[in-house]
């Protein structure tokens, strides 16, 4: 069952890079707050995109430890070091579709967003823990007593605050990004937690029936 679940936490991990990283492409019709962070970074600082996700990731572990330790696991760590790179790695192999400048990029940003929905819901599913800003907004919920929902919003504006000030691509699709992966996030969260439960279940009657 470990085996499992970690190829479903790899298999979204890896879709959830390169969606990042389709999007990236496009990035001039906006991006996630993060992402809009991690470009602004890269624009001033160099290194990589992907790099700057990987030093972002590990500051808020780094932060997570000393607020509420609970939340950072294995899939913590392998969330914040290994989402950056793959989408780097997506970049580089230069397979992906191009700007064209027209309403087509809108077409390619929402594939991108419904790809990091999924990948989302499949790492998270997988049940190795929480990636380092979820695990945040975590510990900021339970320091300050605010929903979820609305420690998400605090933190994700502050990040797009910093961005935008940075010269990060701050557009329309910015602000719709949140409502149209979140929906797709919660339907393939729902989709793969049912399989992991039937591969749950379908382990314990084997070996219910190796027993009698």
């Amino acid at each position: 069952m470990k085996a499992i679940q970690y190829l479903l936490f790899f298999l979204g991990l890896t879709f959830f890079g390169l969606g990042n990283a389709i999007a990236v492409k496009v990035k001039y019709v906006g991006l996630h707050p993060w992402e809009v962070l991690n470009v602004a970074l890269y624009q001033h600082f160099g290194l990589t995109i992907g790099t700057w996700g990987v030093i972002c990731g590990l500051f808020l572990i780094v932060i997570s430890f000393f607020t509420a330790r609970k939340y950072i696991s294995i899939g913590t760590f392998l969330n914040a070091l290994l989402i950056g790179p793959i989408m780097d790695f997506f970049l580089w192999l230069k397979i992906l579709p191009e700007a064209t400048n027209s309403w087509i990029d809108y077409l390619i940003l929402l594939g991108a967003i419904v790809i990091t929905g999924i990948g989302g819901g499949m790492y998270v599913a997988a049940g190795l823990g929480a990636g380092p800003r979820d695990g945040f907004m975590l510990s900021i919920s339970n320091k300050t007593k605010l929903s979820v929902s609305q420690a998400r919003i605090l933190v994700e504006s502050f990040v797009l605050i910093i961005g935008f000030i940075l010269g990060g691509p701050v557009f329309i699709a910015t602000f719709l990004y949140t409502f149209i992966q979140s929906p797709v996030f919660q339907k393939s969260l729902m989709l793969f937690n049912s399989l992991v439960e039937v591969m749950k279940d379908k382990k314990k009657q084997i070996r219910e029936d190796v027993y009698l």
